[in-house]
């Protein structure tokens, strides 16, 4: 049967990415994106210049309405609490029932709960969408002591956000330093270190609990230290949303299991973004991914799918960051077996690259690296071997060893 109509929920980057994706490919049917939030705009700012005050909420809009209404997509402002799979239907709050011939679960994933006595206080600040931006920037101002628990990207991001802001922060982290499996240990050092450089003090520590009294928070450590703070953002990672595939019975572990078509376990449904997570043929299930680029991707193998057309090729997953000032990349992935190379310039480590077993680039990370970053990902895509001597060595261009 002809496709005729998708309803996709959820207006992240992937339920975008679907809607946009599935009309260049010619899907003239109806075509419906519901999310409680209204029209889908951009999360990354949230941490940084959203949060900064340097772009307002039309600023982050993936895009305007007349997006939408120049190629025939419907944006409702709802949400959804049930999903029926077997003639696809989502029920939403108000009543309203939604028909479609296929249905796309783009849910995103919700801040994770510290587990810890206080960890839910109503008066804890998580970081995942832009009410939780607006209500974290009206409580920082000059001289307020805000503690972040949690020192991977969004908790370095708004560290660095807030400090610029004048507030007193605190960054704790159980590790140090973070990050060492998103950029390799030489890079996670210098990106660590960069907080104390600008006044933010850094503890190496694990928050045991939570307190609050008319003078403020009070953070207890399992170390014995207690730290003081008029705010308290907690940023420990994410879990994916899942309530709405367990409410039809779909196929979840850590995530809506989906095949490399983003087809759960329902003929019916597809899931994208970081709410999805892949099983292949054989059982084995990979890792969920949660970055920018993985939510729009799969978002344009929904689409492809959806139409019976031919799968895109993605290549190596890539993500970054920016703090103090610094942009972060990375390409693949610098976790696993192997060696790491790392390129220094002046004692400074500018990027690293991991290799695999077979002398073959598997990882890429920089600071301030966007070309090397760029030629690492064409040369893990194109499976070419490299001399880690030259990869070592910064007056060796990788673009010359890309081709």
């Amino acid at each position: 049967m002809a496709l005729e109509s998708v309803l996709i929920a959820g207006g992240g980057m992937a339920g975008f990415a679907t809607a946009g994706e599935l009309r260049m490919r010619g899907f003239e049917g109806r075509l419906t994106i519901v999310d409680p939030e209204g029209l889908p705009y951009d999360r990354p700012p949230l941490s940084k210049d959203y949060l900064r005050g340097s772009r307002s909420g039309t600023d982050i809009l993936l895009a305007g309405e007349a997006w939408y209404a120049e190629r025939n997509i419907e944006v409702i402002t709802g949400t959804a609490v049930e999903l029926r799979t077997d003639s696809p239907a989502l029920v939403l709050a108000d009543g309203r029932e939604l028909a479609a011939d296929k249905v796309v679960l783009a849910t995103g994933a919700a801040p994770r709960r510290l587990g810890i006595p206080g960890g839910t206080l109503d008066s804890v600040h998580h970081l995942r969408n832009r009410a939780d931006a607006d209500r974290l920037r009206s409580a920082l101002h000059d001289g307020v002591r805000l503690v972040i628990l949690g020192a991977g990207l969004i908790g370095a991001e708004t560290a660095s956000t807030a400090v610029g802001l004048g507030a007193q922060v605190t960054l704790i982290d159980p590790v140090d330093p973070p990050l060492v499996p998103a950029v390799g240990t030489a890079l996670a050092h210098r990106l660590h270190r960069m907080h104390a450089e600008r006044g933010i003090r850094v503890i190496t520590g694990i928050p045991a609990a939570i307190t609050a009294d008319r003078t403020g928070h009070h953070i207890e450590l399992l170390e014995g230290e207690t730290v003081d703070a008029d705010v308290v953002l907690v940023g420990i990672g994410i879990v994916p949303e899942t309530s709405l595939a367990a409410s039809a019975g779909l196929d979840l572990d850590d995530g809506i299991l989906v095949d490399d078509h983003q087809l759960t376990s329902h003929p019916n449904i597809y899931a994208v973004g970081d709410s999805a997570r892949t099983r292949l043929p054989d059982g084995t299930l990979l890792r969920r991914a949660e970055h920018w680029e993985h939510a729009r991707n799969s978002g344009t193998t929904a689409a492809a799918a959806l139409l019976g057309q031919e799968l895109p090729v993605h290549g190596a997953p890539w993500f970054w960051s920016d703090r103090h000032g610094v942009h972060v990349e990375g390409v693949g992935s610098m976790a696993g077996p192997g060696s790491i190379v790392d390129r220094v310039m002046d004692g400074i480590p500018v990027a690293g690259f991991r290799l695999d077993g077979d002398g073959y680039l598997a990882g890429c990370a920089a600071v301030d690296g966007g070309l090397t970053v760029r030629a690492a990902r064409r040369i893990i895509n194109r499976r070419i071997r490299v001399d880690p001597v030259q990869l070592a060595d910064p007056a060796v261009e990788l673009r010359k060893l890309a081709r």
